[in-house]
């Protein structure tokens, strides 16, 4: 269908884990009660659900069979609906009966229908847009907006926004995990002779002061509007960019901030420096929309290696605790955990594909194209 290749293949993939981790946290006091791991297939229907459930389990596996589908339609593949639902059916055959090994999880029958059932649809509802046109109209849409190279960087900029639910110490600050790998390898190491190989600070990390927040605002506002300049093609349509990403990054940092602390302090994190920081990144945002594709991915990777250098000399936020356990309490946890190792990794993702893609070289066309094309 397209010579582009396809976002779907990749997010599919994501999705998965998505689905692997929800359905098996918190992945610990593994054990066996001495029955067939299938045993619930044949067990009598629960007596207790909720609507909550039956509409997480039949909507849950949806995007799972819509990308899947998506995927197998723009790569030729034959009966990409049959090859979805079977993917989603046997995914959730699988994940249902590991957890007759988790004392905190319960299998269920109800649950592997529903996840089938939910995956079939996504995936009737990807072929139903594909014969009416919708996904022809997406792929002439990402031809006229974006370079033939651009599904990597698609797939990091749908996922920014998954990282950004997760309450950060600073807004936008995605990437602080220092501390957290020094604490992991010290109890990893522990008991060991290795220990005292363990570099240690002298001094304990110290809040940002208000210029270091600033910057790190800035930049973290900044690396996501660079990354997608470096994929499209036209000055106006990266301007259109730039105005879609400040949204998107305001919006969802406001929506995790009301979900971890209720409505009432949505905008509460919008300080003065975190204001400042904005305002500078849109300034640095407009003046870098006439830079070459390449220019763009290279100052991306500076920012973000500034950005990631200054955040990890902070702690973690003083509110962590409370966040994680407001979180616990609800029904959000496990997609609340998946959000945070988003938040975590999405940096490192960036700077690799970024290291990559500057390390390769680039037709000189298309990085004409990537600041003059229309």
């Amino acid at each position: 269908m397209s010579e582009h290749k396809s976002s779907a293949w990749p997010l599919a993939l994501f999705y998965a884990a998505l689905i692997v981790y929800a359905s098996l946290y918190p992945f610990g006091e593994w054990r066996t009660q001495g029955i067939s791991p299938l045993a619930f297939l044949s067990a009598a229907l629960p007596q207790y659900w909720t609507g909550f459930d039956v509409l997480s389990n039949a909507v849950g596996y949806g995007p799972l069979g819509f990308l899947i589908t998506l995927g197998g339609l723009r790569t030729g593949r034959s009966r990409p609906v049959l090859r979805a639902w079977i993917a989603a059916f046997f995914l959730s055959l699988g994940l249902e009966a590991l957890q007759s090994y988790l004392p905190s999880r319960v299998p269920s029958n109800v649950d592997l229908v529903l996840n089938g059932l939910g995956g079939g649809l996504g995936a009737v509802l990807a072929w139903g847009l594909e014969k009416l046109g919708a996904l022809d109209r997406w792929s002439r849409f990402r031809a006229r907006w974006f370079m033939p190279d651009a599904r990597d960087a698609l797939v990091l900029l749908a996922l920014w926004p998954v990282g950004l639910l997760f309450p950060a110490a600073v807004p936008l600050g995605l990437g602080q995990v220092m501390e957290r790998v020094e604490d992991g390898l010290a109890d990893w190491l522990a008991d060991t002779p290795l220990l005292d190989w363990l570099p240690v600070r002298d001094v304990e990390l110290q809040p940002l002061i208000p210029s270091a927040e600033l910057l790190c605002v800035a930049l973290g506002a900044l690396v996501p509007c660079l990354l997608g300049y470096s994929i499209i093609r036209s000055v106006p349509r990266r301007l259109a960019w730039l105005v879609l990403a400040l949204a998107v990054g305001l919006g969802t940092t406001a929506l995790s901030a009301a979900l971890s602390y209720g409505p009432s302090h949505a905008w509460s994190w919008l300080s003065l420096p975190v204001q400042l920081g904005l305002l500078l990144a849109l300034l640095l945002a407009v003046s870098m929309l006439w830079l070459s594709r390449r220019g763009c991915a290279t100052l991306c990777l500076l920012a973000l290696g500034i950005h990631l250098s200054v955040l990890n000399q902070s702690p973690t936020s003083a509110y962590f605790a409370q966040t994680l356990q407001t979180w616990e309490q609800g029904r959000f946890i496990r997609f609340h955990g998946l959000a945070q190792w988003v938040g975590w990794l999405w940096p490192f993702a960036v700077l690799v594909y970024l290291v990559h893609r500057l390390s390769r070289r680039e037709v000189a066309s298309s990085e004409a194209l990537g600041a003059s094309g229309s």
